[in-house]
């Protein structure tokens, strides 16, 4: 392998370095410290024709228990730099991918700088956000990242690529649907409210957007709020859920949340049950240009062939299926959340198999009760669920 050796680590198993606490031991492990060590260390790694995973905060990773055969890249370079700006009231920020997610938060947020802060509490690495679009509480990455700095493992080359190629969807991207490589780091564009404080004695995060965290803040949707107020009450949210990693809760030794919605069309969103909970989408309009020797002088109805998806809670889907919390099959050490549906945990010794059986059992159970097959949101590495 042609990682330098002052890259090179002891492999330890992935149970001590994912948030699920399960996963082997690798064959093979490198933490380069600084973003060129980085991109030498993967193309030493490429090079061998060695097989490689990415390891960030190892929030989002179920790691089978025969271990990985191959080469783990773990993601610890650290560092946010503030660059110029497009306006006076905006922030630009370019951030190391081994940067704590949470940790970057709370540095925004400290400053005043608001366009993450319902993003509070995520575990994982800055550059993993990117990957599946990381969203929660009416805010989504998408509406902060101007770019990433990638390195592509077909070409070896680094290049700059807008947010606008990575195809950001709901908790996805091209780098999630295949595109090979190891993101550098992510730039942002936040909103700089320090001219708002001077004025309103506080700074504000943007207007709230997600019912649950209207409630919990006693305001209205739309509402602004002070953005530390904001980051509190996202906290507490995400504690109450078991979503934010506290070694005294036993439900945070998860993936967050295992299943991602669903998304279903209208018409099959209208079989359900009225209480089932379901959020409308816009639909994706394709861009029209109809050659002039074709055009009659009259267009198609706007959104006439697209089809508006409906997103559902999968939460509400396992607890109808008769899943309840706490569940856990006969003998396993594999549980849904005492607090959420939506979180398969780790109580103790729990194995990868027996996380990935209690997944297929809830997607059975969710296939048989209303004909829809749930999607497992963390990355799996020798684990079929």
């Amino acid at each position: 392998m042609n990682a330098r050796p002052s890259e090179r680590i002891e492999p330890v198993p992935l149970r001590d370095l994912t948030t699920l606490r399960v996963g082997g031991l690798p064959a093979r492990m490198v933490a380069p410290g600084t973003e060129r060590e980085l991109v030498d260390a993967a193309l030493g790694i490429w090079a061998d024709d060695d097989d490689w995973m990415l390891l960030g905060g190892g929030s989002n990773t179920v790691a089978g228990d025969d271990g990985f055969d191959g080469t783990v890249i773990r993601l610890v370079t650290r560092g946010i730099e503030v660059l110029p700006a497009d306006a006076p009231d905006r922030v630009r920020l370019r951030v190391q991918a081994g940067e704590p997610w949470d940790a970057l938060v709370a540095y925004a947020v400290g400053r005043g700088w608001s366009g993450i802060e319902a993003l509070s509490g995520i575990p994982g690495a800055a550059g993993a956000a990117p990957v599946q679009n990381i969203g929660a509480y009416g805010q989504e990455l998408s509406a902060s990242l101007v770019a990433i700095d990638f390195l592509d493992y077909e070409s070896g080359e680094i290049q700059r690529m807008p947010a606008a190629a990575l195809q950001l969807g709901y908790r996805t991207s091209v780098l999630k649907q295949g595109l090979r490589g190891v993101v550098l780091a992510i730039e942002l564009d936040l909103h700089d409210t320090a001219a708002e404080a001077s004025v309103l004695g506080a700074a504000l995060g943007q207007p709230v957007a997600y019912e649950q965290l209207a409630g919990a803040l006693g305001v209205q949707l739309g509402d602004r709020v002070p953005i530390t107020q904001l980051r509190d009450t996202v906290l507490a949210l995400r504690a109450a859920k078991g979503m934010v990693l506290d070694a005294a809760d036993p439900d945070t030794a998860s993936a967050g949340s295992f299943f991602t919605n669903p998304i279903v069309s209208e018409n099959f969103a209208r079989s359900l049950p009225d209480s089932a909970p379901r959020w409308p989408l816009e639909p994706d309009l394709p861009d029209r240009v109809i050659p002039l020797e074709h055009y009659a002088g009259v267009g198609p109805a706007p959104g006439a062939d697209a089809a508006r998806g409906v997103k559902l809670s999968a939460a509400w889907l396992i607890e109808r299926a008769g899943i309840s919390r706490g569940f856990r099959l006969p003998g396993s050490r594999a549980a849904i959340s005492s607090k959420h549906t939506l979180a398969l945990t780790n109580t103790g010794g729990a194995t990868a198999d027996e996380i990935a059986q209690l997944a297929r059992f809830v997607q059975g159970r969710v296939a048989a009760e209303f004909g829809i097959i749930l999607q497992p949101e963390p990355v799996l590495i020798g684990v079929t669920v």
